[in-house]
């Protein structure tokens, strides 16, 4: 009997600075180490360039797109190169409107109770913490018992192995990871493994929290 495909984990992978020559090689690296959810900012180099290469390269195996979208407009340029990943450092419900009548997966950035719920009644798929580093795992935790269990929740901004389980423990479903899995240089090897030893952590910990 055939089994179902496991859900995507709730990781993110933000290729902040990523150019059009490397973007491909790195997605697939961080695909390999088990993260199919990635995103290029749009104040990246040539981004919409890199999210078309990434929405070719990696159509049916992961969610591309892009990340910093701050306008209706990006999120059609975006949608026009074939992403399907709207990330948000801020709550604008018109960006999650639009993104949503698209039928684009959508990711808005918010800090209170009031973004939050602003954000899902506009059509959001999740919600970002950012910056997660600046509110800390307490006021997730806070936050958490009022928001809809369905919403996940991912942490965004300072966040790495080191302290997944702290945030997990406070009730992040999933996280958002830059500079601690990708920076401008970095090999696809180097960023495979980094992608490897995040997975590995997170895996751990969910484990954990689960079992």
């Amino acid at each position: 009997m055939a089994h179902a495909a496991a859900p995507p984990r709730p990781l993110v992978a933000i290729l902040r600075g990523v150019t059009p020559d490397d973007v491909v090689a790195i997605a697939e690296a961080v695909l390999a180490a088990g993260i199919s959810q990635i995103e290029v900012p749009l104040n990246s180099p040539d981004p919409l360039e890199s999210i078309a290469k990434l929405a070719a390269a990696l159509a049916g195996r992961a969610l591309c797109g892009a990340g910093t979208v701050l306008s209706v407009a990006d999120v059609e340029a975006v949608h026009a190169v074939g992403g399907r990943l709207i990330v948000t450092p801020n709550t604008n419900p018109a960006v999650i409107v639009r993104s949503a009548a698209l039928g684009m997966t959508t990711l808005p950035g918010f800090a209170t109770a009031t973004e939050a719920f602003e954000a899902i009644a506009a059509g959001a798929a999740g919600l970002k913490l950012f910056p997660a580093s600046s509110y800390g795992p307490a006021h997730l935790k806070a936050l958490k018992a009022v928001l809809p269990k369905t919403v996940p929740v991912l942490a965004v901004g300072g966040v790495g192995p080191a302290n997944i389980a702290e945030w997990v423990a406070a009730g992040a479903d999933g996280f958002g990871l830059g500079s601690d899995l990708y920076a401008p240089g970095r090999t696809a090897a180097d960023v495979g493994a980094r992608a490897a030893a995040i997975v590995a952590a997170f895996d751990g910990v969910r484990a954990l929290s689960t079992g």
